[in-house]
């Protein structure tokens, strides 16, 4: 790090759970979103902000009108651009010095497995069952910690999978794939700061991943109800049946 770098970083740093050790650990770090919607907007312009140092977003998407209430790495002039390349600009914009590698293209399984290799941490940002399902696969496959989180009208929901150690569940352990309907925004509506609250919370829980700080929520499910300004933690269990991590 240079002068630059330790003035940029300068409030991280002086944290002594981080440190010039730490802040150069997340400068050497890898994470991989997928999704700019409404959770990997404001999760990747937080994790730009804090320096880690390669960003790699993926979504296959344009950016719409209806989008703009809630996913705020995108504006008006975006309107018809790739969300990836509409993110890019807003996360260069904030952090020229970090590497940026953007993927706007509907990954399959094997192409997810090939950026997956790549990353020390994943952050879901998607919205829909069947993308979950596969990306959570992919990510025991590859022994990747998943950040993932949900969100919809005042509600959201946030959890750390390594299901690829023995006793921590997967994704699937917690939500099987069989008898789920999507429940999407787009059907349901959704409260735009809600989005912001986890997708917040999903940036802070990755660092705590790459840093292995503090406690972090492997094995557990946070519930957020924006209504009443509640939040619960559940345990989740590792389902010794599921197809996934225990075969």
């Amino acid at each position: 790090m240079d002068d630059q770098d330790l003035l940029r970083y300068s409030r991280q740093i002086m944290l002594p759970q981080i440190g010039i050790e730490g802040q150069q650990q997340l400068l050497d770090s890898t994470i991989l979103l997928i999704g700019m919607g409404g959770l990997g907007s404001p999760a990747a312009m937080y994790l730009a902000a804090a320096g880690v140092g390669h960003l790699i977003v993926v979504d296959f998407d344009q950016v719409e009108l209806s989008n703009l209430q809630r996913q705020i790495a995108h504006h008006s002039s975006d309107i018809g651009r790739a969300k990836v390349e509409s993110a890019k600009d807003k996360l260069q914009a904030i952090n020229p010095e970090i590497r940026l590698s953007c993927v706007n293209e509907k990954l399959d399984e094997q192409e997810l497995q090939d950026w997956v290799a790549k990353a020390d941490v994943v952050l879901d940002g998607t919205d829909n069952f069947a993308s979950r399902f596969i990306i959570n696969r992919v990510c025991v496959a590859q022994k990747t910690p998943l950040v993932s989180a949900a969100v919809i009208r005042f509600e959201g929901q946030l959890s750390v999978f390594k299901g690829y150690e023995a006793h921590q569940p997967c994704y699937q352990c917690l939500y099987p794939s069989e008898g789920h309907e999507d429940n999407n925004c787009v059907e349901n509506g959704i409260l735009a700061p809600v989005a912001g609250v986890m997708g917040s919370m999903q940036a802070l829980q990755a660092l705590k991943v790459v840093l292995n700080l503090g406690e972090q929520l492997t094995g557990k499910l946070m519930i957020i109800d924006a209504l009443d300004l509640s939040f619960r933690t559940v345990a989740v269990s590792k389902d010794g049946n599921c197809p996934v991590c225990c075969t």
